[in-house]
């Protein structure tokens, strides 16, 4: 376990995390009609005034950036003297499904648009020196970041962690919502049955953590799981494959009478709730009070994990279990206990947090603060490589054999070339951006006598420096002034994490799947993360490396098999 020292969220509900506890227990939400610069339509979310948007802002950084600077800096400031920021065992760790993706649409260089180069501004402002790390798993950023975070922590690669979540909101991210269909016109309705869709929020919240308790009775992260639905990119398992997976691995040896709570997800989708209320009955959850957080804020993308954690902790200092705002009526087929308005947590000090999000990402935690307060030291093991792949514009190697390219042939065409000559059966394909052509292409090759079918033993973790910003650049393209006509499937392959998705498809994985976004390749911080990733005692072996893809001629994939050293 690793234990709290610090907190802060920011939203249109206030700059503390005490402010915003305080308005959610009052009722307030920060739901609204906004206009947005580019959209033909309005959009019902929560968003920062103008006037906040101006005041928050910091010069020599962008909107997203300040957002996140100012979190950070508030919850460090809260915890000064408890460590020194420009440590070696200091990590920032951060969330987010677009981080500057807005800046896009004007004049910005690529520096300023790369998520890895944006945390290193936030970090030299801050006076972090170690390399960032950014988490860019879709809707699950946040939380995931939280369990990464803690298996840094646990594996005493790193003493304490900055763990920030955050998303802004603009023409790019809103107009690829209302392009695929889930937004509503109204105030969101968790788990009801007359729900009928997400709103959207911009928030940024940030939570530090220690190896060591600083308090008496400290909150602490228990565990922390992150799963795959192996179902569809888009569409959650009706099952709730992976959902149920995290919960169970997280829960795993724990009383559930102890639990006052699950924080669930429940972002008032159709299918997405639904499927939350089959995971949780799944979990034997049904005698546990449900709620969702997401009619106060909105879906804060990035920042929801985080946030939603933060205040059911603060919740549960006041022995509330907080109301779901805009549940009247139960519409999911699982008998899960939802209710409007706040109840006693009945003394209880434990929850669960889940998230889910595209690419068929799941993550879970469990908190506590009614534990005996030793913490644990895992040993993150050795690991050893067993098949690598490479592919580049100039060919493709399997163990440092090439491949029998014609001669001539270069650029994505070899991509072309290796799926009709090495797979030809899996249509999907065509469908795909080219970064998640190139790793599909990678991992059939790296499979080809490994494949290891219907599992969760096997996590899928890839790496690179540019996220998915030649996509991010054809999306804008449906979206311009004088031929606004919003692609719903291009959107999809914006979050580059959905090639970690199309593998576990593919493969029947319901393993781990994260995608990291660094400042540049850094073979060290990969190794570490993946040591970290093996303290999961599921994960057996993974899928691992390096994904990058700036262009139809430069792209790289240097991906492997890793496994745990004998």
């Amino acid at each position: 376990m690793v234990f709290k020292i610090a907190d802060n969220i920011i939203s249109p509900l206030g700059r503390t995390s005490e402010q915003n506890f305080r308005a959610v227990k009052s009722g307030k939400s920060a739901l609204a009609f906004h206009s947005l610069p580019g959209l033909k339509e309005s959009v019902f979310a929560s968003l920062f005034s103008s006037s906040n948007r101006e005041s928050l802002r910091i010069d020599g950084l962008s909107r997203f950036e300040s957002l996140v600077y100012r979190s950070a800096f508030q919850a460090l400031d809260d915890s000064a003297g408890v460590f020194d920021i420009a440590g070696k065992d200091v990590v920032f760790v951060l969330g987010t499904t677009k981080g500057n993706i807005e800046l896009l649409d004007g004049n910005a260089g690529e520096e300023d648009l790369l998520p890895g180069k944006s945390a290193e501004r936030i970090c030299s402002r801050l006076g972090i020196t170690t390399t960032p790390i950014v988490v860019c798993n879709a809707c699950i950023s946040g939380l995931s970041s939280i369990v990464l975070a803690s298996r840094l922590l646990e594996s005493e690669l790193f003493k304490y962690a900055i763990v920030c979540g955050a998303d802004v909101l603009g023409r790019f991210i809103t107009s690829g919502f209302q392009a695929l269909k889930t937004l509503s016109d109204e105030a969101c309705r968790p788990f009801d049955i007359e729900r009928c869709g997400m709103n959207l929020g911009e928030a940024a919240a940030t939570i530090v953590l220690s190896s060591k308790p600083k308090a008496e009775k400290p909150w602490t992260i228990e565990a922390g799981a992150v799963r795959n639905d192996a179902h569809n990119p888009t569409a959650p398992s009706p099952k709730g494959d992976g959902a149920y997976l995290a919960i169970s691995q997280v829960l795993e040896g724990y009383p559930v009478q102890r639990l006052a709570l699950v924080n669930a997800h429940g972002t008032s989708s159709l299918f997405m709730d639904q499927m939350e209320s089959v995971a949780l009955e799944r979990s034997g959850l049904l005698d546990v009070p449900v709620n969702s957080l997401k009619g106060y804020f909105g879906h804060t993308l990035g920042a929801a994990g985080i946030l939603e954690t933060i205040i059911t902790m603060k919740a549960l200092d006041e022995d509330l279990v907080l109301g779901t705002k805009g549940f009247e009526e139960l519409g999911v087929s699982s008998p899960i206990k939802v209710s409007h308005e706040q109840i006693s947590a009945e003394g209880k000090k434990a929850f669960v947090k889940t998230v889910s999000g595209f690419g068929g990402a799941n993550a879970a935690i469990l908190a506590t603060c009614d534990s005996n307060n030793s913490s644990r030291t895992f040993i993150s093991p050795l690991l050893r490589k067993t098949r690598r792949v490479r592919i580049s514009p100039e060919g493709a190697w399997v163990d440092g054999t090439a491949l029998s390219i014609p001669e001539g042939l270069g650029g994505k065409e070899i991509l072309s070339l290796l799926y009709k000559e090495k797979v030809g059966n899996y249509p999907q394909f065509y469908k795909m951006d080219l970064l998640s052509r190139l790793g599909f292409i990678a991992s059939e090759l790296l499979l080809e006598n490994d494949r290891c079918e219907g599992t969760d033993s096997r996590a899928v973790i890839f790496f690179n420096r540019s996220s998915s910003l030649k996509t991010d650049r054809k999306y804008l393209e449906t979206i311009a002034e004088d031929y606004y006509f919003p692609s719903p499937s291009l959107f999809v392959y914006t979050l580059p994490n959905i090639i970690t998705g199309e593998i576990a498809i593919r493969n029947k994985y319901n393993g781990e799947t994260s995608f990291y976004i660094l400042p540049e390749r850094d073979e060290k911080t990969m190794e570490r993360v993946l040591r970290a990733a093996f303290l999961d005692k599921k994960t057996k072996s993974a899928i691992a490396g390096w994904l990058d893809c700036c262009g139809e001629n430069d792209f790289e994939a240097d991906i492997y098999i890793v496994k745990k050293e004998d």
